[in-house]
């Protein structure tokens, strides 16, 4: 059994009027996956609709207590890391610039390490009237299909990495004097 993301109790699923998960093993160690998730500025590499991203905090990763804003699914949204466990659990809450709904979102990734590389598991809970419209009504499926993606191409970035990693190592060790 893989954890699950800890939700703070305002955030819990069965209180929130939009949830989504999805899950994928990936065939890459957590620290390279956990290398993709925090480095947000550049999401944009594999993830191309996460094109717009500035972490506000000044620092060039996201760590605990890190801000950043984001345009996504048409809307500008302010994120503030609330979960950082290295190699392991990423969290933030999101608010919509704008939203005098004061509508919330909470998004938590987790990071299982497997016997072939890690199991990565994304929830993500949003409430208020500004989500019931965008998202639940005007997009139904929009949080599954949007993480569904980003979890497939992080999957695939991670692969490409480890491969490019491996390779590296391996050429390395051909070259040693024996």
């Amino acid at each position: 059994m893989y954890d699950k993301v800890s939700w703070p109790d305002e955030f819990h699923p069965r209180i929130s009027a939009i949830y989504g998960l999805n899950d994928i093993d990936i065939d890459a160690p957590p620290e390279i996956v956990w290398k993709l998730l925090v480095d947000a500025e550049n999401w944009h590499t594999y993830f191309p609709p996460e094109n717009q991203i500035k972490i506000t905090t000044g620092t060039p990763e996201l760590e605990l207590g890190s801000e950043y804003s984001r345009f996504t699914v048409g809307f500008t949204m302010r994120c503030v890391v609330t979960e950082f466990e290295p190699f392991r659990r990423l969290a933030w809450r999101t608010s919509v610039d704008g939203d005098e709904t004061r509508s919330t979102a909470y998004h938590g990734w987790v990071i299982t390490p497997t016997s072939t590389g890690s199991h990565v598991l994304t929830e993500e809970t949003q409430q208020g009237e500004f989500f019931l419209e965008e998202i639940g009504r005007k997009r139904p499926g929009a949080v599954y299909d949007y993480h569904q993606d980003w979890i497939e191409r992080l999957a695939r970035a991670a692969e490409a990495e480890a491969a490019r990693q491996a390779t590296s190592t391996g050429s390395q060790l051909e070259r040693l004097p024996r």
